[in-house]
């Protein structure tokens, strides 16, 4: 598996979810998939060497819990913790950079009320006011 060693959040990012298979694995539990079988069952071509791996991983990164709930044979249901469920703002932007760009387009994400299309909007945390002037900056670390 390729590791980045670069002070940059997207490096890092992908140091934890950049591994093939994990996004979907990730994506299935965000939807309520949570056993193991399922999960593989939905993504086909994943193998369980892989699925078992990915999740390991998952979880040393905090963004998966599991839970026993077969002792004989030993089964896991696994969830997402707060930081996992985060990352629905990722697939979210994803899926709509998708439908502008993909041929075919698969998915599109519609406001649940009005069925029209949706798009990203930025807001200032302590205003909450909406904002286009974007820049990213480095944090000034402490010694």
């Amino acid at each position: 598996m390729t590791r980045y060693d670069l002070p940059c959040n997207i490096a890092q990012t992908l140091n934890i979810i950049g591994d093939r298979w994990t996004m979907l694995i990730l994506h299935e539990l965000l939807i309520g998939t949570e056993n193991f079988n399922e999960i593989k069952q939905k993504l086909p071509g994943l193998s369980s060497n892989v699925l078992s791996a990915r999740l390991k991983a998952l979880e040393e990164a905090e963004l998966v819990t599991s839970q026993l709930y077969s002792a004989h044979p030993p089964r896991y249901s696994y969830r997402l913790t707060k930081a996992g469920e985060q990352l629905e703002h990722v697939f979210n932007a994803m899926a709509i950079w998708g439908s502008e760009y993909l041929n075919p387009c698969f998915k599109e994400v519609v406001d649940a009320t009005t069925d029209e299309a949706v798009e990203i909007v930025y807001r200032t945390k302590e205003s909450g006011a909406i904002t286009e002037d974007l820049v990213i900056r480095a944090i000034e670390r402490q010694p």
